[in-house]
């Protein structure tokens, strides 16, 4: 298996998902819609927090009021940095997820109109609305995490000079990627009752360089501000095509 022959073959993917749903303009834009309502969502929560940031920082260090007024400005400017840098990193980490929580039904339809499209769709597995949204909630919740975690390590890994301004953006690429692969296959997998991430984890598995290669470059579109707002309908399409080429038609648990 030639890893640069499968890498462009799942670029490719994506390149088939920007096509089928620009065939689709109506379909389009309303794959186009959650990504627009969680920027504005991010947007407004980080200005809130800007515009109330001193307020917040004097109320968690009370213990500072009576220190050397150089002193007080040290810890409570370092903490105010920290508080700002953190909440645009975890909301960055946090984008795909909740975009895609907001607008599931949307793009499950657009997954639905993919498998319509290329054909032999299976049955939807029954789930009861509960357990689905249960299940959808610890999922989400674990993917934050887990990608807090990489985002974090490739950070301190890239404080190592030299060695690590490479490793880190790497790590974060890579990484990055392969966790966006699990979360735009999940409708597919879903449909056919593989509801658990392992599910997709060993599919994926077997055809690793074609998962990156559709990815990785979805990871970092999906990174720049306002061009996610376009690309999650065409990423959605694409995992979707994706997921059809790991997983054969009529493949179980």
């Amino acid at each position: 298996m030639n890893p640069v022959r499968e890498a462009l073959a799942g670029f490719g993917t994506l390149l088939r998902g920007l096509g089928i749903v620009l065939r689709k303009p109506r379909l389009f834009f309303l794959g186009a819609l959650p990504a627009l309502i969680t920027s504005l969502l991010f947007l407004a929560a980080l200005i809130t927090l800007f515009l109330n940031l001193e307020d917040l920082v004097a109320w968690a260090t009370p213990f500072a009021a009576d220190w050397d007024t150089t002193w007080r400005g040290l810890v409570r400017g370092a903490l105010a940095l920290g508080l700002l840098v953190g909440s645009i990193l975890v909301m960055v980490v946090a984008f795909t997820t909740v975009t895609l929580t907001l607008g599931a039904p949307i793009y499950d339809r657009i997954a639905e109109m993919v498998e319509e499209e290329l054909g032999e769709v299976p049955e939807a597995a029954e789930e009861s609305l509960m357990a689905s949204i249960v299940r959808a909630l610890r999922q989400s919740v674990g993917m934050v995490l887990v990608s807090l975690v990489v985002t974090v390590g490739a950070f301190l890994l890239g404080l190592i000079p030299l060695l690590g301004w490479l490793l880190g953006p790497v790590l974060t690429a890579v990484m990055g990627g392969w966790l966006l692969g699990i979360e735009l296959t999940a409708s597919s997998f879903d449909r056919r009752g593989m509801f658990r991430i392992r599910d997709r984890r060993r599919h994926m598995g077997r055809h690793r360089w074609r998962v990156l290669g559709f990815a990785i470059p979805t990871y970092f579109l999906l990174a720049i501000p306002f061009v996610a707002v376009a690309v999650f309908p065409a990423a959605t399409a694409g995992g979707t095509i994706l997921a059809r080429e790991l997983l054969p038609e009529g493949a179980e648990t």
